[in-house]
């Protein structure tokens, strides 16, 4: 028995099946099995903990539902991993200030839910949301579909509470949306995929729940119509709080593979568009929109029912679970492209006849680009097949990741395409937070 079985207020795993589930997420990156799993209840665990780590020269790895997409939860060798799945704390809502704070143990369903029984709306809905803890989702910033009108999940972020190198646990902000006494360090921690400390909790922002809801399904007979359709819609005026695609490619291996729902879809490309203004569903908010469309509302279907909505918004989230039943060797790139060159990539893309299917989240540039077989490779030949796709995007004024994040996935494309002033920035104040590299130290940067 070693010191980490004698930790306070900590389950400790050691068996071989045990470690073994946390050896990968849901990324193509698998990892060496840690040298234990912990499972925290106290902040004296958390003291004694860092300073083991520090003394003792290993990293400790954060871990919510391991729902990631980037390695980012994916042990080094030698690590232990600290799951915080037992970390006590409840949801509470604050009607006055319109703010939630909860854990990070917190599923991300149930604080959307207690947001929700108050009438209240935590917008943040990364497409892993019924499954993936709320440390999870602040850890990697997470985005989804509503980050098209609503933002990722730093823009709610009020306050963070999080453990740091001196053992200690912080809190960093405050339960308002003003606050500017200088450099924000919670902003600093939301997305850091828990390189400069864990993340324990935070508060959040709310806002009234939307009233109404107008979500349209949009066959294209033409698939060239896509990459220009957010234009149309935003030189309209009309900010859709959604805007979701799928390519031709993918959408006929729904229509050939896909559950019943799916087999119906018609059009050569479809969109999914979402509207929740106050007023969406008036007949004036749809002729304005369908003017907008021109052509391509032709065949439009529009859903204002919570019934006929979810049955939409449930196909575009298997989506990504059927390509990975189907292809389970794909490798899932969530690229961004600014809207104005949609066009021109989607062109240069079908130019270099990579096997590659894409959908996701059109209104804000971010592509769910799936090579599907590049997961057979490794090493340097996963590098470099998936190095146009990358060049691309950042010559369009793009970059590797919308949502996702780096990890240890998209670690060597990181540093060979971010300037380097950057990276040295990014590694000088890794070190000043974290001198001994307790924290999750070779992700990312």
């Amino acid at each position: 028995m070693d010191w980490l079985d004698a930790l306070p207020d900590t389950r400790v795993l050691r068996a071989p099946d045990a470690l073994h589930d946390y050896t990968h997420d849901e990324s193509h990156v698998v990892g060496p099995l840690p040298r234990a799993v912990v499972k925290p209840r106290s902040a004296a665990a958390l003291r004694a903990l860092v300073h083991g780590a520090s003394s003792e020269g290993f990293t400790l790895v954060p871990r919510g539902a391991g729902s990631g997409k980037a390695g980012g939860c994916v042990p080094s060798e030698g690590a232990v991993v600290v799951d915080l799945s037992d970390w006590p704390g409840s949801i509470a809502v604050n009607r006055d200030d319109l703010t939630l704070s909860a854990p990070a143990s917190a599923w991300l369903r149930d604080v959307r839910a207690a947001a929700e029984r108050e009438s209240l709306w935590y917008p943040p809905d990364p497409n892993s949301w019924p499954l993936c803890s709320f440390g999870g989702s602040l850890a990697t910033n997470a985005g989804g579909p509503n980050a098209c009108k609503y933002g990722m999940t730093r823009r709610w972020v009020l306050s963070v509470d999080a453990l740091m190198a001196d053992g200690e646990v912080h809190r960093f902000g405050i339960g308002s949306v003003k606050q500017n006494t200088g450099p924000n360090l919670a902003q600093l921690l939301v997305g850091s995929e828990g390189v400069f400390g864990m993340i324990l909790g935070a508060s959040v922002a709310l806002i009234p729940q939307p009233r109404e809801h107008l979500t349209v399904l949009l066959p294209l007979d033409d698939a060239a119509l896509l990459p220009a359709l957010p234009a149309r819609l935003f030189g309209a005026g009309l900010m859709p709080s959604a805007l979701e695609f799928w390519d031709a490619a993918v959408l006929n291996d729904l229509r050939t593979h896909g559950p019943d729902a799916a087999r119906r879809f018609p059009g050569e490309a479809l969109a999914l568009l979402e509207f929740d203004d106050a007023g969406c569903t008036s007949s004036e908010f749809i002729e304005r929109l369908m003017v907008a469309l021109g052509d391509a509302a032709a065949h439009a279907e529009l859903a204002t029912g919570a019934g006929q909505r979810e049955a939409l918004w449930n196909v575009r989230r298997m989506t990504s679970v059927h390509l990975k039943q189907r292809f389970p060797k794909k490798v899932s790139e969530d690229v961004v492209v600014p809207r104005s060159r949609l066009p021109e990539f989607f062109s240069r893309m079908k130019a270099l006849a990579m096997p590659s299917v894409s959908y996701g989240h059109l209104g804000d540039g971010n592509l769910h680009v799936n090579l599907l077989h590049a997961g057979e490779l490794e090493g340097a030949a996963l590098e470099s097949a998936l190095e146009p796709l990358f060049a691309l995007c950042i010559e369009l004024g793009g970059t590797l990741s919308g949502e996702h994040g780096i990890g240890l996935a998209k670690r060597e494309a990181f540093l060979r395409h971010t300037d380097p002033y950057t990276v040295g920035a990014l590694r000088a104040m890794k070190k000043a937070l974290d001198p001994n590299g307790v924290f999750n130290a070779g992700k990312v940067f």
